[in-house]
């Protein structure tokens, strides 16, 4: 019988802060939209890390580090991924449309595509965005959005939460730029 042999942290060959800064990045930006719980925040830095994403932007009252209960679940992912606060959700993303950024927001709408159905451009730089825990994504925002995708869902309940939805959406879409 085999038996395995649960690794070490430093058996894993992650990087380093330097070595994550000067990595090559995945063509992916994190846009959130109004986030309440910091917790929710510090977990979307984390899984960023995790898949090696650009930049992740803090819009509206989204709140920045350095906080304790943002720093409690991205455990210190927050000195690793890029990140800066903007004001207006809608006018930074029609500033990175400018500069060729197409837009998904994360949202049940009318003319949705599924997770699983949706087709990345090779080579295309994406921004996705990740809506309020009560109100999702602002209808403005998606209505300027070039792409609104939907994580099926199959049970009673109508969302994910949005850590959740981060790590489901950032691992299908880097499975994707990554094949």
């Amino acid at each position: 019988m085999y038996f395995m042999k649960k690794l070490r942290n430093h058996e894993l060959g992650r990087k380093d802060i330097a070595g994550f800064k000067a990595a090559k990045k995945t063509a992916l930006i994190v846009i959130l939209d109004n986030i309440r719980s910091l917790n929710n925040i510090g977990s979307v830095f984390r899984t960023g890390d995790a898949f090696l994403i650009e930049k992740i932007y803090l819009c509206g009252i989204t709140a920045t580090p350095p906080h304790k209960d943002i720093q409690k679940t991205a455990l210190g992912a927050t000195d690793a991924v890029a990140w800066k606060h903007e004001k207006d959700t809608l006018t930074l993303i029609k500033n990175l449309q400018k500069e060729g950024v197409k837009i998904i927001s994360i949202e049940q709408a009318d003319k949705s595509i599924y997770l699983n159905d949706f087709k990345l451009e090779k080579g295309q730089k994406y921004a996705v965005v990740f809506g309020n825990e009560v109100k999702g994504v602002q209808q403005a925002v998606v209505s300027a959005s070039d792409f609104c995708v939907e994580i099926p869902q199959f049970g009673t309940k109508h969302s994910f939460n949005i850590s959740i939805s981060v790590g489901i959406v950032l691992w299908d879409l880097f499975g994707k730029i990554n094949p």
